[in-house]
């Protein structure tokens, strides 16, 4: 009889610990324009909560316009400059080391942004392979077009050829340089870990017609705010070849810059690639079935107050 209440004791316990909130993190995520941040703002100030950035553009310096960065203090933006290299293992240690700090404060920590593989790096715990990255190696990489880039992943990994944005041409460098070094292929490298936090992620939904329109009304803003002349200033600086200096809204300009296309031919593509990459952000999103879609507010206010 008494082992059974000793048990029942710990069992309520361990219970306990479960559902404490110490341990607990919000995700918010969805497409680009799709109003992530506002939605996380209102959250955080209700819930007691302090946000962090999920976003790969936004961790540059001096590019504010470009990315949208909210003024809303946010933890890991603006923490390189732009010609500083900065990679998905240092983002992962940087961003565990601020959720464990809001929660030792006793506040809840959300995650907020569409940079799928820097949530996943959190959610899943992911182990990244340790190399560092091969100067001469990358050098011969970026010689080589996506298509050829792609080719010859598929040789050495097609399970990573098969799940990376052929667009995304860092994330192909990487894993073929990954794949080169080691001699094994990257996808067997980088696997989940045990989970680090307690986690509910909440996606925003909304559909593609509005979302366009959200699209251009952010990009009509961001040429309104002087895009132009912030692209301007670093070019000044950084030149034009760092990585940052490949994200939309920058890579567009450069050419109107040097007068390749005209302005309104550049802000035409800036949305055709806002639009396309947004997709690609859903197809990545829809792929994880842990993700509770909602539509409001007050949906996702339900779902924490559930969870909390």
């Amino acid at each position: 009889m008494k082992r059974k209440k000793e048990k029942e004791y710990y069992w309520k316990c361990s219970n306990k610990m479960k559902k404490s909130p110490t341990n607990k993190l919000i995700v918010i995520l969805g497409p680009t324009a799709s109003g992530k941040s506002d939605l996380a703002i209102k959250l955080a100030k209700k819930f007691n909560g302090e946000i962090i950035s999920a976003d790969s553009r936004q961790v540059y310096q001096e590019m504010d316009i470009g990315t949208a960065k909210a003024s809303f203090p946010h933890y890991l933006i603006d923490i390189v400059k732009p010609n500083q290299e900065f990679t998905l293992a240092q983002y992962k240690k940087l961003a565990i080391k601020a959720i464990k700090d809001i929660q030792k404060r006793g506040r809840l920590p959300f995650l907020v942004g569409g940079t799928g593989l820097y949530i996943q790096a959190i959610v899943d715990n992911l182990q990244i392979p340790p190399v560092k990255p091969d100067k001469k190696l990358r050098a011969k990489l970026e010689k080589l077009t996506n298509q050829e880039l792609c080719q010859q992943l598929k040789k050495l990994d097609p399970l990573s050829a098969t799940t990376i944005d052929r667009h995304n041409r860092r994330r192909l460098i990487r894993a073929l340089e990954v794949c080169l070094i080691t001699k094994k292929p990257f996808s067997e490298q980088r696997k989940k870990g045990q989970p680090l936090f307690n986690i509910l992620q909440i996606g925003i939904k909304s559909n593609q017609k509005t979302l366009a329109q959200k699209i251009n009304q952010r990009i009509e803003k961001m040429l309104k705010a002087n895009l132009i002349e912030e692209v301007k200033r670093l070019i000044k600086k950084y030149g034009h070849k760092p990585y940052s200096m490949s994200g939309i809204g920058y890579q567009e300009i450069i050419p109107y810059l040097q007068g390749k296309t005209t302005l309104e031919q550049a802000k035409e593509l800036i949305k055709i690639h806002t639009r396309q990459y947004a997709r690609r952000q859903m197809s990545w999103f829809k792929r994880d079935k842990r993700i509770n879609w909602v539509k409001t507010e007050s949906e996702a206010q339900k779902l924490i107050t559930r969870f909390l």
